[in-house]
């Protein structure tokens, strides 16, 4: 199964609405998606919100490093460059509150990797 592209405004806006439930399915198909594209079993979307609920957010700013190297990979086997600084990009985002940025800049990322 491809990964399936994913228009950013429309995730943002629909997390926005939402009050958040949006995002919570937006984490799990990034999820999803990148276990696929970089061909690496990793921890499952609903493992990952699981674990984020139970550590108080904690475990997301892991999952999110963790997304920055499976999108790497994904990206390194589809031809195109990456950027090893990612995962940190994405936790510094999170930290300041930018969480939904990160999931932005990983779905664009995704969107790359689907269309190869």
């Amino acid at each position: 199964m491809p990964i399936q592209q994913r228009n950013i405004a429309l995730c943002i806006v629909l997390s926005i609405v939402t009050c958040g439930i949006y995002g919570i399915y937006w984490i799990y198909t990034l999820t999803e998606d990148s276990n696929m594209a970089s061909g690496e079993a990793g921890t499952s979307g609903g493992m990952v919100i699981l674990l984020s609920i139970i550590t108080c957010g904690i475990y997301e700013w892991y999952w999110l490093y963790k997304l920055g190297e499976k999108i790497n990979i994904a990206k390194a086997k589809s031809g195109l460059p990456s950027d090893s600084n990612a995962g940190i990009i994405y936790i510094v985002l999170a930290v300041f509150g930018l969480g939904i940025v990160a999931y932005a800049l990983a779905q664009s990322e995704l969107n790359k990797v689907a269309t190869m």
